[in-house]
């Protein structure tokens, strides 16, 4: 019940009872957006908003619901690399600055939420590990001395920006010694994971637990660990077998215990998981012991089978790790899909969205000669930057969905458009929505018993924000 006791709240009633947006008649309400036509290392602009006379198209309505409310969120990020930290040092300290700025700056993409490698991934220059010397069982040759060249260089320098931005970390193989076939790389018909005897195993958790501690040293804060990178693949770059069953032992027997003894408070979460084995997450689900698991980690799922796996263990945090690939093109189509795929994860339960590679140089490709998109190209001869258009996309969802941010309960119509919905902690609700037509398109908000309508760019993601 609403008490008239001035005319505010008298104007405000007469708004409600005609279905008029109190919104409207305010300047509380803002729209920016940007276009996916080609990349642009300041791509927010502020959108007009006048919308007198303007008619919204039933497709256009979204209805929201602030006070049902699902998971907080964590922040949108993407993945720091060793080719990706090769190229950035190639460049004047002065550009890498700005390059770094302009992903990490809280005024500008504002990054929060950002992965790492421990060792080698795809995309390192080939392949290492921390432990290179065979049986060494205690790792006392243990080392990040490679790290130190490119890939910690990059992680402080976001660290400089945005001390406080979330980092988590996932193997792709462990060190070659500890592995059936002896490699970490190459294709392998058999003997690709990891020996079951228990002082391996045992060594394998102490590696972690190493890691953890060299990183911290260096001033790094390694906040969770996915225990296996895909863990399904057999693949000709690092990798490894690692079933689920599998984790979870490891995880109870090895891995928490050797936390627990050396006080880390690094969390552990079970995955990555894919699409390309689907049932393997449906195995780790019907694991009766996961005391040991914080959460799970995924990427490449469909959002039914994200959805299925939150209903049967409805307590587990879900974290997105890789966004898709693409082939290196960096093209306006590809980044057009950005906010649907990222709209899938979170509104399937997901606390995050990594985006993949940041950054790469000019050939796009990895160590093992396969070319993938990023955000940023930097040709290392020419000194030159080159922002993608995927950087547009991700710069506006990233700015916009931050760590505290609540999902909110919100449909479109006709589900034609991908919408995203959270309120912040201050009450700011924010909504990222994408025209997706060719003309500029007038949207109608539905909140309660309000109404307001904004206009948003043809073939642009915007955000709109309520105060």
């Amino acid at each position: 019940m609403i008490r008239i006791n001035n005319i505010k709240n008298l104007l405000l009633v007469i708004g409600i009872a005609l279905n008029v947006s109190t919104f409207a008649q305010t300047k509380s309400v803002e729209v920016f957006a940007v276009k996916l036509d080609k990349g642009k290392a300041a791509p927010l602009f502020k959108v007009n908003n006048d919308t007198k006379g303007k008619k919204v198209g039933w497709k256009n309505r979204i209805y929201i619901q602030p006070n049902v409310t699902f998971q907080t969120l964590e922040g949108i990020g993407g993945a720091f690399n060793e080719i990706g930290g090769e190229a950035l040092l190639s460049l004047p300290l002065k550009e890498q600055n700005e390059l770094i700025n302009n992903l990490f700056s809280p005024d500008k993409a504002n990054f929060t939420f950002c992965r790492t490698a421990i060792g080698a991934s795809d995309f390192g220059i080939d392949a290492y590990s921390y432990s290179m010397t065979p049986n060494d069982f205690e790792m006392n040759h243990f080392s990040i001395d490679r790290d130190k060249k490119y890939v910690l260089p990059y992680i402080k320098s976001a660290i400089a920006v945005n001390p406080n931005f979330t980092l988590f970390a996932s193997p792709w193989s462990p060190p070659a010694w500890m592995k059936e076939s002896g490699k970490m790389v190459g294709l392998q018909k058999e003997g690709n994971r990891m020996k079951s005897d228990a002082k391996i195993q045992k060594a394998y958790a102490n590696y972690f637990v190493k890691y953890v501690q060299e990183y911290a040293k260096e001033g790094v804060n390694v906040d969770r660990i996915c225990i296996q990178n895909e863990n399904d693949a057999n693949t000709k770059y690092p990798s490894c077998i690692f079933p689920a069953k599998e984790m979870v032992e490891f995880t109870n027997n090895y891995m928490a215990p050797a936390f627990k003894k050396n006080s880390i408070k690094t969390k552990i979460y079970a995955g990555t998981f894919r699409a390309a084995d689907q049932m393997d997450l449906m195995d780790f689900v019907q694991c009766e012991n996961t005391e040991g698991i914080d959460g799970i980690g995924v990427q490449y799922t469909e959002a039914k089978i994200i959805n299925d796996a939150r209903t049967l263990i409805p307590n587990m945090k879900i974290i997105h790790t890789e966004g898709h690939c693409y082939n290196g093109k960096n093209s306006a189509e590809e980044a057009k899909h950005r906010l649907n795929e990222v709209a899938s994860y979170i509104n399937s339960g997901s606390t995050n969205f990594t985006y993949w590679n940041m950054i790469l140089n000019e050939t796009t490709k990895s160590g093992w000669d396969w070319p993938q998109n990023s955000l940023i190209n930097i040709d290392r001869k020419e000194k030159t930057i080159q922002y993608n258009p995927d950087y547009n996309a991700m710069y506006i969802i990233s700015k916009f969905i931050q760590p505290g941010d609540v999902r909110i309960a919100s449909v479109n119509r006709s589900n034609s458009h991908p919408i995203i919905t959270v309120k912040s902690p201050d009450g700011k609700i924010k909504v990222l929505v994408q025209n997706t037509n060719e003309k500029d398109g007038v949207f109608e908000l539905a909140i309660e018993n309000k109404s307001i309508k904004v206009n948003v760019p043809a073939n642009a993601i915007a955000a709109i924000v309520l105060n």
